[in-house]
């Protein structure tokens, strides 16, 4: 019982490390970028540096330039600027990679987590399934003593029949019934 739940502890110690760990690995090196308070517009940054700090505004590689992101849409419609060609939020990667690498990172984390409580639950089966186990088995022996002692108590009985009617047992009510044969 004791390595249950140690394995347990163990168990949830490392997934809290994990979790403050991706928490951390998302977290920038810099410090907290803010956008200045008037709002300027995105075509009058030229460089992907000073345009893609701002949520929105999106840098398109094919023209060189800064322009508002489309939030009327998801994802930037082509006629914006290519996916692969899109910058946002970072220059060293395209939106395309940018949105794989976002959508396998949650689809980890949704695995993980499903994994986790299927785990969960299958430890708790496991820990409550021999109790249940054990006390039909009981039940199982206790039905099986239950009718051996019955089929001895007939065998007996049988037994004892056969000896009334050849004499061989005597009755109890008069000790010398055994010497008026002879």
């Amino acid at each position: 019982m004791t390595y249950f739940t140690t394995e347990r502890q163990t168990r949830i110690t490392s997934a809290l490390f994990c979790a403050v760990v991706l928490c951390v690995s998302f977290v920038s090196e810099g410090g907290c970028q803010t956008t200045p308070s008037a709002t300027t517009a995105c075509s009058t940054y030229k460089t992907c540096d000073t345009c893609v700090p701002h949520a929105k505004c999106l840098w398109c590689l094919t023209n060189n330039n800064c322009t508002d992101y489309p939030v009327s849409w998801l994802l930037p419609p082509a006629s914006v600027c290519k996916l692969s060609q899109a910058r946002w939020g970072v220059c060293w990667m395209n939106f395309e990679a940018l949105i794989i690498a976002l959508a396998v990172l949650c689809g980890t984390i949704l695995i993980s987590i499903t994994v986790c409580c299927c785990c969960c639950c299958c430890c708790n089966k496991r820990r409550s399934g021999p109790d249940r186990d054990e006390e039909r088995f009981a039940r199982k022996r206790e039905e099986i003593r239950q009718r051996a002692e019955e089929r001895n108590g007939e065998r007996k009985a049988r037994h004892d029949e056969i000896r009334r009617k050849y004499g061989l047992i005597g009755d109890a009510d008069h000790p010398y019934s055994k010497f008026e044969n002879e």
